[in-house]
């Protein structure tokens, strides 16, 4: 899954060259083979440096506080949402709900790559469940588990920007597609002292 991740972020940001990933261990943590260095690993570094390879450094956070926010939720995403049970999915929607009720981002206001990535591990969680459940989780399905979310903030980037133009990612040799989009970071949001919504 974290390939087919990067590869639409890579989409969504318009890059034009197409980037090499593979994936190592048994958790396909994703890998970028990076030409000018060592090569990258994990979902939130490499999505990090497509960030900053689009020259997009707002979708990072645009203060102090804001970027502190986006970690917290990059965090969140690859720690509580990759491998989530059937009664973590109720758990984390349910805390994602009430996070969700007054804000219109994950970072209050301005729309970051948190968004993009809690949308890309959410939206499958959501597709699953019947219309009554979906129900339950307003604020989550009519922000993240809507396929509409990235189309419009495209929409919202065009107007300020050229247009996106569609890329294709290759991968790595053995014809990898998928992994699961752990990476290696260690620290859960929660453990900071600081409460990252839900």
């Amino acid at each position: 899954m974290a390939l087919r991740e990067l590869s639409s972020l890579e989409k969504y940001l318009g890059l034009k060259k197409p980037n090499k990933y593979s994936t190592q261990g048994d958790k396909k943590v994703p890998v970028l083979q990076n030409n000018n260095g060592p090569p990258l690993v994990g979902l939130v570094t490499i999505a990090c440096h497509l960030v900053k390879e689009a020259k997009r450094p707002e979708l990072l956070g645009d203060s102090t506080e804001s970027r502190a926010v986006v970690q917290q939720w990059l965090e969140y995403r690859v720690t509580n949402l990759n491998g989530c049970t059937k009664d973590d999915i109720k758990t984390i929607l349910k805390d994602l709900n009430i996070y969700l009720q007054d804000k219109a981002y994950l970072a209050k206001n301005q729309f970051t790559l948190a968004d993009i990535l809690m949308y890309y591990g959410i939206q499958p969680l959501i597709v699953d469940l019947a219309i009554q459940e979906k129900e339950q989780y307003v604020n989550v399905t009519s922000r993240v588990g809507s396929s509409e979310q990235l189309s419009v903030s495209r929409r919202v980037r065009d107007q300020s920007e050229a247009p996106i133009s569609p890329t294709t990612t290759t991968v790595d040799a053995a014809g990898q597609r998928e992994g699961s989009g752990l990476t290696s970071c260690h620290t859960d949001p929660a453990s900071q002292g600081q409460n990252p919504g839900p």
